[in-house]
C-alpha cells in the first residue's frame, strides 16, 4: 500500500484535475450542487452493491466515484466562498475529535455500545433538540426505520433482550391478522407497518441489518428466477405456459446451484 506522501500526492492530483475540468469541460462547468445530488445517491448505491458482493475490484472504483463527488461539491463551494475541501476536512476532523473524548480527552468507556451512547449525548449538547434530527427525511423507509431505532437505542430507548422484541413482533402479527380479517385496508397497512418496524428492530438485536439482509435475498431471488428463465428458454417454452409444478423443479435446481 502507498505511504502517506503518495496518498497526499494522489489527492492533490485529483484536486488539480477537478480545477482543470471545472474550467475547461462544458459539462463539468455546468454542474451545480443540485444537479450532482441524484448522481451522488446513485453512486452511493453502486458502492453498496459492490460491498454486498464483497467485490474488492469494484469497491475502490466506486469509492473513487464518491470521492470525486466530494471534491466536486467542495470545488463548487469554493467558487462562492461558502466552503472548500479544507473546511470540509477540518470540519469532520473537529467533529471526530470532539465526539471521541475517550480518545482525545479524559472520558472512559467500557465498550462500543457506550461510545454510541456518548456520541448521541454529545450531539444533543451541540444543539440538537432531538436525537432523531440526524435522520434524513429522504431515506428509504426501511433504512430510515433502522436508523431511527439505532438513534433512540443510543440514548437507552430500546428492549433489553431479543426475546422481548420477538414477543412484540408476534404481538404485532396477531394485530395484523385481526385487521386483515376485518377487511379494513387502512388499518391493515398501519399494522403491516408496525410488523415491519418490529422486524427491523428484531434484526438489530440479532446483529442483522434489515436493508442488507433484504438486498441479499433480492439478489438471491433474481439469480434463481433468471435461472428459471434460462431453462424455460432452453425448452422453447414461455414461463407463462409453464405450470407452477414445472417452475418449482427448476427453482429447486437453482437453489442447489
Amino acid at each position: 500500500m502507498n505511504n502517506r506522501k503518495d496518498q497526499l500526492e494522489a489527492l492533490d492530483r485529483l484536486l488539480t484535475i477537478m480545477d482543470t475540468l471545472r474550467e475547461e469541460c462544458p459539462w463539468d462547468r455546468k454542474q451545480t450542487l443540485q444537479s450532482l445530488r441524484h448522481l451522488t445517491i446513485e453512486e452511493t448505491y453502486e458502492l453498496g452493491d459492490a460491498i454486498l458482493d464483497s467485490d474488492m475490484d469494484e469497491i475502490p472504483k466506486e469509492l473513487g466515484d464518491l470521492l470525486l463527488h466530494i471534491i466536486f461539491y467542495s470545488k463548487i463551494g469554493s467558487e462562492t466562498g461558502s466552503f472548500d475541501i479544507a473546511s470540509v476536512a477540518h470540519g469532520i476532523c473537529d467533529k471526530l475529535v470532539s465526539r471521541h473524548p475517550h480518545i482525545y480527552g479524559d472520558v472512559e468507556v467500557k465498550d462500543a455500545e457506550e461510545v454510541k451512547q456518548n456520541w448521541e449525548a454529545l450531539k444533543l449538547k451541540e444543539g440538537r433538540k432531538s436525537v432523531l434530527e440526524g435522520v434524513p427525511n429522504s431515506l428509504p423507509a426501511l433504512v430510515k426505520s433502522s436508523r431511527i431505532q439505532e438513534k433512540v437505542a443510543g440514548v437507552g430507548f430500546d428492549w433489553e433482550r431479543p426475546e422481548q422484541v420477538l414477543e412484540k413482533l408476534n404481538e404485532e402479527l396477531v394485530e395484523l391478522k385481526v385487521e386483515v380479517d376485518k377487511g379494513d385496508q387502512d388499518a391493515v397497512e398501519a399494522e403491516f407497518g408496525d410488523v415491519l418496524f418490529s422486524l427491523v428492530n428484531y434484526g438489530k438485536h440479532l446483529g442483522v441489518n434489515a436493508e442488507d439482509a433484504l438486498e441479499r435475498t433480492n439478489k438471491k431471488f433474481i439469480k434463481r428466477f433468471q435461472y428459471l428463465e434460462s431453462k424455460a428458454k432452453e425448452l422453447g417454452k414461455p414461463l407463462s405456459d409453464m405450470t407452477l409444478a414445472e417452475m418449482d423443479v427448476y427453482w429447486n435446481e437453482a437453489k442447489k446451484l
